[in-house]
């Protein structure tokens, strides 16, 4: 997201190799991608929030649905929308035909599990009872067939399984829409069951580089896209997800327990941070809503960093926060007294990977990343004595059209990290 350090870097090697094709096409994507930008900024006015311009707008009614619209219906109570899992079933075929919902129906479902999002703290806690698993889901990018099978492995969120999708649901796949959309539908319904973290994706910069600007706008327009874009600064930071029952034998002497004497895991999209010391307190504390991630500080972290072998801190190779190495994560596990890292952000070949002496594992859900990784997708379960199980799976079939069909400024050809 450095476009003029990256246009100095492709200048540079198109004078070592002047014939460098690929490259020259980067540097013409990025500088068109700048003027773009440049643009926006110039004729960007004060605008009011995006909820109470779309609110207002349903008022005067100029967000009806259709008459002629022939899909599922959104049913409605008192003369307000609600939400149903019969809905959600008929949407899921609905979008497996290739169609799209009216916009309006787009509005209710991201207002709906909005107002759930807008009252949690940056920091979410979710305790697992006894008899109930959480599972946690690694990056999807868009990769809507892939999101049903896995959601065939894991089952609906439910009182006695919950779901917490640990960032990364759009950009890159050509059906972010459909996996956002259906994320946020389980959240309306389910909102004590379904968790969705914030991922270095949901973010402005990185939805107009990547598809989701374009294909929001694409499907539903654009003040749809504004209301995604600030629904998406709502979304929680990071999840602690805690057991309910003490490990025992040698679980329980391995592991680093709560002061309550269970394991706990910190949940977050990227990773830990640039300075020793910071609390679970710190993270609770972190002010998000309305404010994208920028290049610094605690929420950049949260959602940029990265997993190195070697002890200490070292740069990224993402050009945004930081690597961390085993002896930070193990420092900062005892000083909050947390059993071990979750984490996503990074495609591994098997769907996940476990580092940093069992403290920190990386959880990747996309099999097949943007259709030519060729790695597996996985999901880690967590039972009520704090017990995970990995769980893979491979790439589904999915229709005839490429990833970031929607990439606007010709930047589709440029890295495919997390």
């Amino acid at each position: 997201m450095k476009y003029q350090l990256a246009v100095a870097d492709f200048k540079k090697i198109l004078q070592i190799e002047p014939g460098n094709n690929s490259v020259r096409e980067q540097l013409k994507a990025t500088q068109k991608l700048m003027r773009k930008i440049e643009f926006e900024k110039a004729i960007e006015v004060e605008e009011k929030n995006p909820i109470n311009t779309c609110n207002e707008i349903i008022a005067e009614g100029g967000c009806d649905v259709d008459k002629a619209y022939s899909g599922p219906l959104l049913p409605q109570e008192d003369g307000n929308y609600t939400i149903t899992i019969e809905f959600i079933k008929e949407m899921i075929e609905w979008f497996k035909s290739g169609k799209t919902l009216p916009k309006r129906y787009v509005w209710e479902i991201v207002l709906g599990a909005r107002k759930h999002f807008a009252d949690s703290p940056s920091l979410v806690e979710v305790e697992i009872p006894d008899g109930v698993t959480l599972d946690v889901i690694g990056d999807v990018h868009g990769q809507f067939y892939d999101v049903l099978h896995l959601f065939s492995l894991t089952g609906e969120p439910n009182e006695k399984h919950y779901l917490l999708m640990n960032g990364d649901l759009v950009d890159r796949g050509s059906w972010s829409i459909e996996v956002i959309l259906l994320a946020f539908a389980y959240k309306w319904l389910y909102p004590n069951y379904m968790f969705i973290n914030r991922g270095n994706h949901e973010a402005k910069d990185m939805n107009r580089a990547y598809g989701f600007e374009g294909e929001a706008k694409h499907k539903h327009g654009e003040q749809s896209y504004k209301l995604f874009a600030h629904v998406f600064t709502e979304l929680p930071l990071s999840t602690l997800v805690s057991a309910t029952k003490p490990p025992v034998g040698k679980e329980k002497v391995k592991a680093i327990l709560s002061p309550e004497g269970f394991k706990r895991y910190f949940v977050v999209h990227g990773g830990l941070f640039s300075k020793d010391g910071v609390t679970l307190d710190d993270i609770r504390k972190v002010e998000r809503v309305g404010r994208q991630p920028g290049q610094e500080g605690l929420m950049c972290e949260m959602l940029w960093t990265d997993p190195q072998e070697l002890p200490g801190r070292g740069p990224s190779k993402r050009g945004v926060g930081i690597a961390f190495g085993p002896d930070v994560t193990k420092n900062w596990c005892t000083l909050n007294s947390v059993s071990g890292i979750i984490r996503s952000h990074e495609v591994r070949q098997d769907g996940y990977q476990i580092e940093h002496d069992g403290l920190c594992t990386t959880v990747f859900s996309a099999p097949n990343y943007v259709d030519q990784s060729g790695n597996k997708g996985a999901f880690i379960r967590i039972d009520s004595a704090g017990t995970r199980e990995y769980i893979q799976f491979e790439a589904s079939p999915h229709p005839p059209m490429k990833p970031m069909a929607y990439v606007q400024g010709g930047l589709a050809n440029l890295m495919m990290g997390g």
